[in-house]
């Protein structure tokens, strides 16, 4: 018995040694509290994503007509399931995509998506493979992607079985399309996706081909019948109603379309369906699902997906740490990686920005720039750890400016949906070229910021009330929920990238310009609050003001989903002018400690994402940095549903919490120091790219005695003691080791 028990324990010991980095993900962390990721199978930036499909029902099995207003295809809140999606959004805080909907159901043939969702068991998820089990069929489901690909496995009970493709719902408000079936296994068609954030512009099509790796019994078409006005009352039996069609109709278009497959199953028979997409044309769909999956190969493609998401993963190798904290970290980056996507098919063709045109490039073009977000944090973390598809992501920015004329602000799959605030690209690139990612064609970045840093505001895509920012300084309140505050301190940090980047290529008028605009942030400050606070056209602050105003997302005057106290210390390029103007350094910490021990920081919005950081840049005071990172990852953060704080943001949440567990964070976007707190983990080996890093290796070590030792004693660099509590990206990337001694009382 004793030789047993001690075989156990030394296997155990060896598979928890060997386990991967991407054993450590839990694709369901972030399906719940708002966050809106999903536990679907993707590949690492690919364009396909398999997604289970439950926001059309809810928990009590019931049909959710409010459907249209879920911004993912899965909450784990939900249980529900009405397919499997193909191409998805992951934490993003608006509805589109989420359409293709791939159902298979057994027994009798019934096409309306209210009627056929079943409930499931047996969930389960990893990086490349979704599955389930539906209750109301015994069908068990599992699904896998390649980067333009989706793979659905289907095990059916004995009796009848069958295969939808619904056409008609999804995430998106469009719901026309145009279906046609080739042969006795293949379909190939086209659905009208877009209106993100209900622009109305952002439209666009998407292409697809699916094949089934078995001829059905029978298959057709069926289309909701439209209520018609001014005919016989007899109409009304039929209005609402799905109609069925043969397999001999040549095609089918119009806003509730789908194909069905019927089959007589064995008890266990398989049937695999795959799917490809492209955002150019029918045939380039084929050509992507042909050459990336010429076979129906379910478990070979789920390995290579698993094994691509490994090597991503493994750039950093954690040690020490909970299990738990291990599955937080490793899920970050795997959310990381989800967005920007690739979007040109294996030919190199794209579909041009703002254009009919095709495109073609020899690298990876992507798509799904949520900017507002990703500039604060994402882009430093993908120069870090991922250089060379960081390049591509700059590159096609700049693309998008020479296919467009314009900059990107919130980019979806070549259209501009001009959602959320601010000049976004310029941060986001200016941080990248500032920390040593130089191999873009940078007159042309500088000629694309600098349109939109001087384009009068009737003219400016980007910032269309630039006339005020220009002859005042900043922008008054002219409306009441213009959201004019917001506005104005983003235009604020764009400048001061602007005009540091104009500095760096000899631009000294530009960079004077640029550089006093980003100072116009001193206009708001409000004597009488401690606080930014609106203008009016004439000059005056907004009266009433209550800088509580907005919680919770609540409208507020002049600020943007948050209040005043979310975007009081939102002024990175500037925190000593700031605390001068709070009236000294002492009563900008008390300030901007009171944020906190009221409860007046949110986590789940991006302005005040890195106060816990500011406290650094005063002596004496990086211990309050140290503690409330720690507290934060603790309460925030969690190997559950509900453990991002709010939206992901497309990666934004999750390069937070990697950056805080690795002991730097990026404070202020294009500023190439970091703000140092402790370390989670007790080793980080980063593996640094070569080309971009000669030393090619990063390791932090943590000295500490117990796991209260979170306050930093001493950090060294190498051989080199830091004196203060940042480090730039130079001495980062140079250090070979950063080591940290900690201790369980600050100085």
């Amino acid at each position: 018995m004793k030789k047993q028990l001690m075989t156990f324990l030394l296997c155990g010991g060896l598979m928890a040694s060997a386990q991967q980095p991407v054993d450590y993900v839990n694709p369901f962390i972030g399906t719940s509290n708002y966050g809106t990721t999903n536990p679907g199978a993707i590949c690492p930036q690919g364009m396909m994503s398999v997604v289970p499909f439950n926001v059309m029902g809810s928990a009590t099995n019931k049909f959710d007509k409010d459907a249209q207003w879920w911004s993912t295809p899965y909450t784990s809140d939900n249980n529900f399931f009405t397919g499997y999606s193909h191409v998805n959004l992951s934490g993003v805080g608006c509805p589109d995509l989420g359409s293709l909907l791939l159902m298979p159901t057994s027994g009798e043939l019934n096409v309306d998506y209210k009627e056929y969702g079943s409930q499931y068991k047996d969930e389960t998820a990893h990086p490349g493979y979704y599955s389930n089990t539906l209750t109301k069929y015994g069908i068990k489901t599992e699904a896998t992607a390649s980067m333009r690909t989706g793979l659905s496995r289907f095990t059916f009970p004995k009796g009848q079985g069958n295969i939808l493709m619904n056409l008609g719902e999804g995430l998106t408000n469009e719901s026309g399309a145009t279906v046609r079936i080739v042969n006795d296994t293949e379909i190939e068609g086209s659905k009208l996706l877009g209106t993100f954030c209900y622009n109305p512009q952002a439209v666009f099509p998407i292409y697809f081909v699916m094949k089934v790796s078995k001829a059905p019994k029978q298959m057709g078409y069926w289309k909701k019948q439209r209520e018609m006005k001014g005919v016989e009352a007899e109409w009304d039996a039929y209005s609402g109603k799905y109609k069925l069609y043969t397999k001999y109709t040549r095609e089918m278009s119009g806003d509730d379309v789908g194909v069905w497959f019927t089959y007589d199953t064995d008890e266990n028979e398989v049937i695999e369906v795959k799917v490809g997409v492209s955002f150019v044309s029918i045939e380039n769909a084929r050509l992507n699902m042909n050459t990336e999956q010429p076979n129906f190969e379910f478990d070979k493609v789920r390995a290579a997906a698993s094994a691509m998401w490994n090597n991503d993963l493994s750039r950093v190798k954690v040690e020490g740490g909970t299990n738990d904290e291990k599955a937080i970290f490793y899920t970050g980056m795997y959310h990381l990686l989800i967005h920007p996507n690739i979007i040109q098919d294996v030919n190199g063709e794209y579909p041009m920005m703002e254009s009919l045109k095709v495109g073609h490039t020899t690298g990876n073009r992507y798509t799904v720039y949520s900017l507002w977000d990703t500039y604060r944090n994402v882009s430093t973390l993908m120069t870090l750890l991922y250089p060379e598809r960081q390049l591509d992501i700059i590159r096609t920015m700049i693309d998008m400016y020479k296919e467009s004329g314009w900059l990107p602000k919130w980019e979806l799959y070549g259209r501009e949906t001009l959602t959320m605030e601010g000049d976004p690209s310029i941060p986001y690139i200016v941080d990248a070229w500032m920390r040593g990612l130089r191999d873009f064609d940078v007159e042309t970045a500088y000629e694309a910021m600098r349109k939109g840093a001087t384009t009068p505001g009737e003219f400016n895509l980007l910032r269309p009330d630039a006339n005020d920012y220009f002859s005042k300084g900043y922008v008054p309140l002219r409306e009441q929920y213009d959201n004019s505050v917001s506005h104005a301190l983003e235009y604020y940090i764009a400048d001061w990238n602007l005009a540091n980047f104009a500095g760096a290529l000899g631009k000294k008028e530009d960079a004077k310009l640029f550089r006093d605009r980003s100072l116009g942030y001193k206009h708001y400050y409000s004597k009488e609050f401690g606080t930014l606070r609106p203008i009016l056209p004439d000059g005056t602050f907004y009266s009433p003001f209550d800088p509580k105003q907005g919680e919770n997302f609540e409208p507020s005057p002049g600020f943007h989903e948050g209040n005043s106290w979310n975007y009081t210390f939102y002024v990175p390029h500037d925190i000593k002018g700031l605390a001068k103007l709070m009236g000294g350094d002492k009563k900008f910490v008390d300030k901007l400690q009171m944020v906190f021990d009221k409860g007046y920081y949110d986590p789940a919005n991006e302005p005040d994402i890195a106060y816990p950081y500011l406290f650094s840049y005063f002596k004496g005071e990086a211990w309050r940095t140290q503690k409330i990172v720690r507290q934060l990852l603790k309460d925030s953060y969690h190997n559950a549903p509900n453990g991002v704080p709010g939206n992901e943001d497309t990666g934004t949440m999750s390069a937070w919490a990697i950056f805080s567990m690795m002991g730097f964070y990026p404070a202020c976007p294009g500023d190439v120091n970091y703000v140092v707190t402790s370390p989670t983990f007790d080793k980080i080996t980063i593996q640094l790219d070569k080309k971009f890093y000669p030393k090619g290796r990063l390791v932090i070590e943590s000295v500490h005695n117990k796991p209260e030792d979170i306050y930093i004693k001493d950090v060294y660099a190498g051989d080199k003691k830091l004196r203060g509590y940042t480090i730039s990206q130079e001495e980062l990337v140079n250090a070979g080791v950063l080591k940290y001694i900690l201790e369980d009382t600050h100085k």
